[in-house]
């Protein structure tokens, strides 16, 4: 079973989750305690995270990823509902301040 260590609020949470567990879904069921999170979906990046360690073990960010934190993604910031646990990970909610990308107005909304 892989092991996630979350840094939050000057804690460290030690967990052991199934493989190809999604840790907004564990927190949503009060099985993984602290983790922020919001729409669960890849939208609001209220999950965002930073991985210090393991990140060589998860999948290639997805198209909401890329949308959602563009060049942080190279500064190794993920968001944790669309991450599939693979292996053992360290990852960190602490002093992230991320905010999701200016919806562009459609033609209509600028009538």
């Amino acid at each position: 079973m892989p092991k996630v260590k979350l840094h939050i609020d000057g804690e460290l949470i030690e967990k052991e989750v199934d493989k190809n567990a999604n840790l907004v879904v564990l927190a949503g069921i009060k099985q993984f305690p602290k983790l922020k999170y919001g729409c669960g979906m890849g939208r609001c990046t209220r999950c965002t995270c930073r991985v210090l360690k393991g990140a060589e073990n998860l999948d290639e960010p997805n198209w909401k990823e890329k949308k959602m934190l563009g060049d942080k993604l190279e500064e190794g910031y993920r968001l944790t509902c669309q991450l599939s646990i693979q292996d053992d990970i360290e990852i960190t909610q602490e002093n992230i301040s991320i905010r999701p990308p200016r919806r562009k107005k459609s033609v209509t909304e600028m009538k």
